[in-house]
């Protein structure tokens, strides 16, 4: 159980350092060769691979609007053993967003985070409402 609660205080502490945009300790928790998996049908939406398109995306996130914002709904450990850091962890969350235009949104979700020796290796996003997606980037038709 300890492993458990290692895993969800790291998890804890990049939503935090996102919040509060600190991006150098947010991505120091990612691995060089980490991917990220956006889903929806915006122009964000793919696959990220490599720290460095990991980077590009979440700080167009924070450009995104003057204001992004998750609150943690809950987390979950796949191996609540686990001390060495190699894990699954799936995260629901909230994320009120103020997009450029000013509109304020809600898009709620799930991260499924995979870690490797304590670094994020892989993270694929699943929105519950993607209708919302095209709204909170600014391309709404």
């Amino acid at each position: 159980m300890l492993g458990a609660l290692i895993a969800k205080q790291k998890i804890r502490s990049a939503f935090s350092y996102f919040n509060d945009r600190n991006m150098e300790k947010f991505l120091s928790l990612w691995d060089d060769s980490a991917v990220f998996i956006y889903p929806g049908n915006v122009s964000v939406s793919g696959t990220n691979k490599g720290k460095r398109a990991v980077s590009a995306w979440f700080n167009n996130l924070m450009d995104a609007g003057p204001s992004v914002h998750f609150s943690i709904k809950s987390i979950c450990v796949d191996n609540i053993f686990d001390l060495i850091g190699t894990n699954i962890i799936t995260v629901e969350w909230d994320n009120s967003v103020t997009n450029r235009k000013g509109i304020n949104i809600l898009v709620s979700g799930v991260s499924v985070v995979r870690i490797k020796k304590g670094r994020i290796i892989k993270v694929c996003d699943y929105i519950f409402d993607p209708e919302k997606l095209p709204i909170a980037w600014c391309e709404e038709g």
